[in-house]
C-alpha cells in the first residue's frame, strides 16, 4: 500500500484544498502521472501519483481542506481489492466535551498513566483509520517524528504541551518553548489539561487599551506558519551578517548596451538579478560550505546548486527554486527567474518548484531598501539579501565619482560557516560583478 498525502507547497503553507480527482477508485495509476489537483493560498497544482498501482481508496473529496501530510488516498498493488470512496471531514472530529479518550473495551489492557511518554517507535500506525483512534492517539498523530523524538529525549508527555498548529498540532516551536519554560521554573505546578485533546485551550482574546483606536485581527494561517518558521530559524541557527558594497557600473553598462537586442532575440527581460544570480552560483561552487545544510552534528554538502528566489505576493511570501542553477548560463537564469516569478503570481507552480532549495536570494531592493539582514531559510545555512541599486557618490582614485552601486547582505549560520569564509564568498561575488567578463548575448 502507498499513502497519497497532501504535500506542503512552500514553507509557510499549512493546508491545502483538494479541487479535483483525475482518477476514480479502481482505476489504474502510473507513477508520476497527474492524480489530483490542489489549491492553496499560494499555489494551484497537479499532484502526481507517488507509485504505480490501483487507486484503492479516496479519503478526501473535492472541496475538502486538510492539513499538510494528511493521507488523502491510498494506492494498492494491482489486483488488490478496492473500497468505495469515503467522504472525509476536513479535520478529525474532537471528542465530546469532558472526555479525553474513547472508553476501552472490557478486555483491553488498562490505559497508560498520565506521565507516559510515547516513544517514536510506539507512534500510532499510519495505516490505522483515524476514526478508530483514541483522542490521545490523535494527539500523537498531530506531532511530527522530530517532535516525538524531542519529547522522548526530555521525558515529556506530548499531551501536556499546548499545540498552536492546525487542529491542535504540536509544532517543534511548541515543544521547545515548553522545555524552556519548564527549565526556567522547575518547581512550578504543571498546567491544567486542555478541555479537549483535539484542540488547544483557547487563548485570551487580544484587546486594545482603554481609549485606543484600532482593530484586532487574528493572524491568517499563512502568517502564523511564516512566523513559526522564522522563530524556529532564529532559535536554530547562529545568525551572523556581513554587508558588502558592490560597484554595478560595469553590469549596468552591459545592460544598457545589450538590452534591446537581448530582449528582441530571447524575449526575456534583462534585469540585474540574473547577473547577481550567476555570480552567486559561481561563488557557491567555489565555496560549497555555503551550499549546505546541518543535520545534527553533520554538515550535508549538496552536489546540486538549487537557488530559491523569494517572491513577495499580495497574499504572502513564497520561494520558488531554480534547480541545478549551476548548469545554466545568463540567459537560462534570466528565463528561469521570469518564468518562476510569473507563475508564482499566477499560482501555477508545481510541487517540485517550491522544494529542494540549497541557498536563497531575497531582493528587498526593488522596494527601495538599502540592505537588510534576512533570516535564514531552514535547513539552509545562508541567505543573500539584495539592496537597491542606485547611483551614488564614491571615491575612485582619490576623486569623487558617480557609480551605480548595491549593498549585498549575507546572513549565515556561524555553526557551519566562519566569518572569514563568508567574507571570501562575498568578495568572490564582488569581483565577478565589478569585472564582468561573460558574454551577455
Amino acid at each position: 500500500m502507498t499513502d497519497v498525502i497532501m504535500p506542503q507547497m512552500g514553507e509557510s503553507i499549512a493546508e491545502g484544498t483538494v479541487t479535483k480527482w483525475m482518477k476514480n477508485v479502481g482505476d489504474r495509476v502510473q507513477r508520476d502521472e497527474p492524480l489530483f489537483e490542489i489549491s492553496t493560498d499560494k499555489v494551484d497544482a497537479e499532484i502526481p501519483a507517488p507509485a504505480t498501482g490501483v487507486l484503492k481508496e479516496i479519503r478526501v473529496q473535492p472541496g475538502a481542506t486538510v492539513p499538510i501530510n494528511t493521507v488523502v488516498a491510498v494506492i494498492a498493488a494491482e489486483g488488490a481489492a478496492v473500497v468505495a470512496p469515503v467522504v472525509a471531514p476536513a479535520a478529525p472530529e474532537a471528542p465530546p466535551a469532558g472526555s479525553l479518550a474513547r472508553p476501552a473495551p472490557p478486555d483491553a489492557p488498562p490505559a497508560p498513566p498520565v506521565n507516559f511518554v510515547l516513544e517514536p517507535e510506539q507512534a500510532p500506525r499510519p495505516d490505522r483509520p483515524r476514526s478508530e483512534m483514541t483522542a490521545d492517539e490523535l494527539r500523537q498523530t498531530r506531532s511530527s517524528p522530530v517532535v516525538r523524538r524531542i519529547a522522548a529525549e526530555h521525558n515529556l508527555d506530548i499531551r501536556e504541551v499546548p499545540g498552536t498548529g492546525i487542529a491542535g498540532r504540536v509544532t517543534k516551536q511548541d515543544i521547545l518553548g515548553h522545555i524552556e519554560t519548564r527549565a526556567a521554573a522547575p518547581a512550578a505546578p504543571p498546567p491544567p489539561p486542555a478541555p479537549s485533546m483535539a484542540s488547544p485551550a483557547p487563548a485570551a482574546p487580544a484587546t486594545l487599551s482603554s481609549g485606543a483606536r484600532g482593530e484586532v485581527v487574528p493572524m491568517s494561517p499563512i502568517r502564523k506558519k511564516t512566523a513559526e518558521h522564522m522563530v524556529l530559524s532564529k532559535r536554530t541557527s547562529a545568525h551572523v551578517a556581513t554587508v558588502f558594497e558592490i560597484d554595478m557600473t560595469r553590469v549596468d553598462q552591459l545592460r544598457q548596451q545589450h538590452r534591446p537586442a537581448y530582449e528582441q532575440r530571447s524575449g526575456v527581460r534583462l534585469t540585474y538579478l540574473p547577473f547577481i544570480l550567476k555570480a552567486t552560483v559561481d561563488a557557491l561552487k567555489a565555496f560549497p560550505v555555503l551550499n549546505a545544510s546541518i543535520d545534527g552534528d553533520s554538515i550535508v554538502y549538496h552536489k546540486d546548486v538549487n537557488v530559491g528566489l523569494a517572491v513577495a505576493l499580495d497574499w504572502g511570501l513564497i520561494v520558488p527554486v531554480i534547480h541545478r542553477a549551476d548548469e545554466k548560463n545568463l540567459l537560462g537564469l534570466a528565463r528561469a527567474v521570469n518564468d518562476l516569478a510569473d507563475r508564482a503570481r499566477a499560482k501555477k507552480l508545481r510541487v517540485d518548484e517550491v522544494q529542494g532549495g540549497t541557498f536563497t536570494i531575497t531582493n528587498p531592493g526593488v522596494f527601495g531598501s538599502l540592505f537588510g539582514t534576512p533570516i535564514i531559510n531552514q535547513p539552509q545555512v545562508a541567505i543573500l539579501g539584495v539592496g537597491a541599486i542606485e547611483k551614488r557618490a564614491v571615491v575612485r582614485n582619490d576623486a569623487i565619482a558617480i557609480r551605480s552601486t548595491v549593498y549585498l547582505a549575507l546572513s549565515f549560520d556561524h555553526r557551519a560557516i566562519d566569518g572569514a569564509v563568508a567574507d571570501q564568498f562575498m568578495a568572490r561575488i564582488k569581483s565577478a560583478l565589478e569585472n564582468w567578463q561573460e558574454a551577455v548575448l
